[in-house]
């Protein structure tokens, strides 16, 4: 898998992405222990809040980019985004008010939904091998993985000989580096491409691509059976830690591990079996297995027997079923759209695949605090079970292996030979 990293131009990207996500790691640490300064008690609702804005961020920024992303060098926009994170990552310290918070916090994830699409659509013309571009992806995955195992720890250790406000530095350091590793390379331009209609139209071209593919409207299905089982172990894990099994806080982070070291599991594994099986026969399945999972949990839950080990054995399955619906995503699209439309592709897949989370996150808490974890518990399962039923229906079996080009929705104009070819 590691041998796409001797390509240097994806060598120098992908090295930018892995330090990007630590700073931002060490960042959501130090805004935890910022809020807490700030509001004390309430530091939940400032984090709640903040979590809300940067959702908004994600689902509203990401598609208006694209409509301009074929008219702005890739490097301009990727160092652009990251020097403005940077620049906010400088500017947290100094806060002193939790409104100040929320506006730094939109302009610091306006950033990263332009850099995230942007990033993802670089990588397939980078690596144009579907057997190097899969490895890419895989490596992607692991790098989120790791990210989320090693930046608690790192911030813990540095907690200890510097401030929180230390981190926030760390992070501007982390994004500089990013800024720098881009700088570095040559990065192939946007596919010439001129549609008819006005910003609107162009903003929600990516979104009408995927109401008008059968895999990408299948996508959209596996994208709420995602948010729906990750909701349960991201919000209620500490719950079920310290409520329900009675057990230290420092079980939460095993927990957690636990749900990263499934995911990273398969994400080595995937490259292999994806050379001899379909997208759709991995990433069905995949959505299958996290509503029956959720569900056994949730029986258990309900029914008493719930331990310790079971809890780390469900966390581990949801963890390894969600790599496998999530990480072949970058292949489906690339195979499901003209790659003059793959910009608009990306940031539609990093809108919307977010916006089930502003359902499952509140759905989450707000079920388990008022009604009881079973009942979040089951509404999730349903949920998720709903959109695996959606996501099976919506994806015919004849499209498992070679999926059909996305329409043209609005005219286009330009010499880009390739997507002429997928779209014939």
């Amino acid at each position: 898998m590691f041998f796409v990293l001797r390509n240097r131009t994806y060598r120098h990207l992908f090295a930018a992405q892995a330090i990007a996500l630590v700073g931002t790691g060490l960042a959501t640490v130090a805004l935890s222990l910022l809020a807490y300064d700030l509001a004390g008690a309430s530091a939940s609702a400032v984090l709640g809040t903040a979590l809300t804005i940067k959702m908004v961020a994600y689902v509203g920024i990401a598609p208006v980019i694209s409509a301009f992303a074929d008219r702005i060098p890739r490097r301009t926009l990727l160092v652009t985004a990251d020097l403005i994170r940077g620049g906010v990552a400088l500017a947290l310290p100094f806060v002193t008010q939790a409104w100040q918070i929320y506006i730094l916090i939109f302009f610091l994830q306006a950033a990263s939904a332009s850099f995230t699409p942007t990033f993802q659509a670089t990588i397939p013309e980078v690596l144009p091998a579907e057997r190097d571009y899969t490895r890419a992806l895989s490596l992607s995955r692991l790098a989120y993985d790791l990210e989320s195992l090693f930046s608690p720890a790192l911030a813990a250790g540095l907690l200890t000989l510097i401030t929180y406000n230390g981190l926030f530095f760390g992070t501007v350091i982390g994004f500089l580096a990013s800024a720098a590793l881009v700088v570095s390379v040559i990065l192939p331009k946007p596919a010439p491409v001129q549609r008819t209609g006005g910003t609107l139209a162009k903003a929600t071209y990516g979104a009408r691509l995927f109401g008008t593919t059968p895999q990408l409207r299948a996508l959209l299905a596996l994208n709420v059976s995602i948010a729906a089982a990750g909701a349960m172990v991201i919000v209620n894990t500490v719950v079920l830690i310290r409520d329900h099994l009675d057990r230290t806080a420092g079980d939460v982070s095993i927990a957690l591990g636990a749900f990263g070291a499934g995911s990273m599991i398969v994400a080595l594994l995937l490259p292999r079996v994806l050379d001899g099986l379909s997208d759709r026969k991995v990433m069905l399945p995949a959505a299958t297995a996290l509503f029956l999972v959720l569900g056994a949990f949730t029986a258990g839950l309900g029914a008493g027997v719930v331990s310790w080990p079971w809890l780390l054995i469900a966390w581990a399955l949801l963890g390894a079923a969600t790599s496998a619906a999530l990480t072949p995503t970058g292949r489906l699209i690339r195979r499901a759209v003209p790659s003059a439309d793959l910009p608009a592709a990306f940031a539609a897949q990093f809108s919307l695949s977010h916006v089930p989370w502003l359902l499952t996150y509140p759905l989450a808490g707000w079920l388990a605090s008022s009604i009881g974890m079973v009942a979040a518990g089951t509404a999730l399962t349903t949920i998720g079970f709903l959109s695996a039923a959606a996501a099976w229906a919506l994806w015919p079996a004849h499209m498992g292996v070679r999926p059909a080009a996305a329409p043209s929705i609005l005219p286009t104009r330009g010499d880009d030979k390739e997507a002429h070819r997928l779209a014939a």
